[in-house]
Formats: C-alpha cells, structure tokens, sequence
C-alpha cells in the first residue's frame, strides 16, 4: 500500500495560476488569430527557454501563420479570378458594343442611298430626249467621223518631215 499514498500537492500562488490560465487562453486562440500568434512567436524567438518550455505553442504559431499565408494567397488567386469574370462579363461586351456602334455608323450613312440627285445629270436626261439636240449630235458626230482621217494626216506629217530632214 506504500505505493498507494497520494501525493503532495504543490500549492501555487495565485499570479502562478493565472499565468497559466493565460498560456492556455494563447494556445486556444493562437489557431484562430495570426495576430497573436505572429506576436507570441516574436516572443518565444526570442527567449530559448520559453521556446523549449512552450514547444507546442510555438510549433501552433507556425502553423497558424502558414494557414493565414496560404489563406491569404487563395482569397487572392479568387479576387484575380473574379475582377478578371466580370471584366470578361461586363467591360469587354460594352467596349466591343461601343466600337462596334462607333464604326457601325458610319458604315450605315454611306449605305444609304444619296437624297438628292445632281441637277446637270438630270438636265442632261431632258435635252437628250429633245428632237433639236438629237439632229445637233448625229451632225457633230457625223463631222467626227470624216475629220478622223484628217487627223491621222496630220500626225503623220510631222514624222515624214523628221524622215527627210535627217535623209
């Protein structure tokens, strides 16, 4: 029954206590707040001893501040991913429309037919079906003809001329 005794307790004073009651608040929330764990790892960097004695507090700091790294990083590939959606969604399409109807225009205003016709065009129309004008140009065209042979005389002479001055 000797091996059956209770043991002493240890009596710890009140400062004791609730100093481990706030070692055991930071391991509670050191998983859940990067803050506090990035300041409890600054700490226990830089006292040995408080590292050897709070191993798993720290080795959870570590891990805290990982998972906060890499929580950070993938909120941030998903905010790329969605700034890039809407731009696709919403900015393209309204650019390409406000382009498209930029150059749109101008395309459909040639595309419609002109108004107003020129007036010599028309005139021209008029004085073609008149009997008068009609006889006028058979006899100029007439003239056209029986002169073309005159010309073709007059274009050879100078080289007949040029022929014999050289002879």
């Amino acid at each position: 029954m000797s091996s059956d005794k209770p043991r002493p307790r240890v009596r710890r004073s009140s400062i004791e206590a609730e100093e481990e009651r706030a070692w055991i608040g930071f391991y509670q929330r050191v998983g859940r707040d990067p803050v506090i764990a990035n300041e409890i790892l600054a700490q226990l960097e830089s006292d040995p001893e408080m590292k050897r004695t709070h191993l798993a507090l720290y080795l959870g700091c570590k891990e805290s501040l990982r998972r906060h790294k890499a929580l950070q990083a993938r909120n941030q590939r998903i905010g790329v991913f969605v700034r890039r959606l809407c731009h696709e969604l919403f900015v393209r399409p309204w650019r390409s429309l406000q382009s498209g109807l930029r150059h749109g225009s101008d395309i459909a205003i040639e595309c419609l037919p002109q108004v107003t016709k020129e007036p010599a065009v028309a005139q021209i129309g008029h004085l073609t079906r008149e009997a008068k004008l009609a006889t006028a140009r058979t006899a100029v065209e007439q003239q056209g003809t029986e002169s073309a042979p005159v010309s073709t005389k007059i274009q050879a002479s100078p080289n007949t001329t040029a022929k014999r001055a050289t002879a």
